[in-house]
């Protein structure tokens, strides 16, 4: 009889023949709500709001698996389309489905907010969209916004768990404060939330936090079910689900890319600043200019000690941006340790390193663009405090206030 450890390394070298993933344990909610027999749509007609990341192992869309056995009758599009194939803040437009021929209603065009023409004729809609974790990101507000006009028209909402990328341990930023909502900033949670999309989703219904983007309208809870993974802990990273990524939209091309997001996403608010690798193969994950000493920032950053972060000094030419074809000179970020990393302050220890070393304001350079960043940040006084001396000592107590409560409060809703 073969021992466990001779049989690992056969396992181990078939794996590498056929391409399969020994670490793969992590079942996706598409395919346990497979394996329950479609429970909860037969006999239902079904909507879907979803995107290219919703598909299973094998990379089967979730669109043709719920065509071949339910009654489907309708596709919602967030930002980026059904089929991924609207740039970032593109219009959408509602139509048709070229592969199946179902109707395509738009969620980022006219209105961001389904009518109840959209879903006449439907019973439930079912969301499975890859979330990446950041309260900016545009899916989870598509997602609530959907969920108010179903509990307004009595439809069901069904969500198809995944991931959290950024693991479920991870919670940074300060909630969105009143003024400050918008579809970057729909729900009064932290930018950094530590749930999935179905424990978000739980938690939004359950604690009337889906009050729109003025935030002072009345909550309204739909009747939602989610259908969780089997085997994900919150303490994996992505890779270690064993599952494929897709990319969610244009810009997270990498499990690494969604993680690098909150880090660098406020900077990329700005313009005639920073490129922070958008452009090129490294989305989100550095930071570089034209007029930048490579080898003295990442010097100046060291001095910072920051936690579980450590810099690299980079050079390249992005193909297309403000800065397309220009040699560019920064840094790129690693983690030494991911869990003690402050993710979403990363972005304001560069700033800070910027205007030490060439006094550049983003404030100032970046006309129009205070707004948005403020919006993003579901706050002034990051803008208003941050601005003064480019201290990031100044706004962490701020920052981090409310990250415990929230804690506290959201372990309610933890499927795993």
């Amino acid at each position: 009889m073969l021992s466990a450890h001779i049989l690992r390394h056969i396992l181990c070298a078939a794996a590498l023949a056929v391409g399969i993933n020994l670490s793969a344990q992590v079942k996706p909610g598409i395919e346990v709500l497979r394996d329950r027999g479609f429970e909860g749509l037969k006999g239902k007609r079904v909507g879907l709001l979803t995107n290219p990341s919703g598909v299973d192992r094998q990379l089967r869309s979730t669109i043709d698996i719920l065509r071949e056995n339910v009654n489907l009758v309708a596709l919602y599009a967030p930002e980026h389309g059904v089929r991924g194939d609207i740039w970032a803040g593109g219009k959408v437009e509602s139509g048709k489905d070229e592969a199946t021929g179902l109707p395509v209603y738009s969620l980022y065009g006219a209105t961001r907010q389904a009518t109840p023409e959209m879903l006449k004729g439907v019973d439930i809609v079912v969301y499975d969209i890859q979330d990446v974790g950041s309260r900016s990101y545009t899916f989870i507000s598509c997602l609530g916004l959907l969920m108010r006009t179903c509990a307004t028209l009595g439809v069901q909402v069904m969500v198809l768990d995944r991931p959290n990328p950024l693991s479920g341990l991870k919670v940074e930023g300060s909630l969105v404060r009143d003024g400050f909502f918008s579809y970057v900033s729909q729900y009064r949670i932290p930018y950094i939330y530590g749930l999935t999309v179905g424990e978000l989703a739980r938690m939004i219904n359950e604690e009337g936090l889906n009050c729109g983007q003025t935030g002072d309208q009345l909550p309204l809870r739909c009747s939602l079910t989610v259908v969780p993974m089997e085997g994900w802990e919150r303490s994996m990273t992505y890779e270690q689900t064993g599952l494929p990524w897709v990319m969610p939209s244009p810009n997270i091309p990498y499990p690494r890319s969604a993680v690098c997001y909150p880090c660098a996403g406020l900077v990329g608010e700005f313009n005639n600043y920073l490129n922070i690798g958008i452009g090129y193969t490294i989305p989100f994950d550095a930071f570089a200019a034209e007029w930048i000493d490579a080898d003295a920032l990442k010097a100046r950053l060291d001095s910072y000690n920051v936690p579980g972060v450590a810099w690299r000094a980079v050079h390249y030419t992005p193909f297309y941006g403000s800065s397309a074809r220009k040699l560019i000179h920064g840094v790129q970020y690693y983690f030494t340790d991911y869990q003690a990393a402050p993710l979403t302050l990363v972005q304001f220890y560069v700033m800070q390193a910027v205007w030490e070393l060439y006094k550049k304001n983003p404030f100032e350079l970046s006309a129009g663009r205070l707004g948005m960043f403020n919006k993003v940040c579901g706050t002034d006084f990051v803008s208003k405090e941050f601005s003064k001396r480019f201290k990031v000592s100044d706004i962490a107590p701020y920052w981090t206030a409310d990250v415990e409560d929230f804690k506290t409060l959201s372990k309610k809703y933890y499927l795993y």
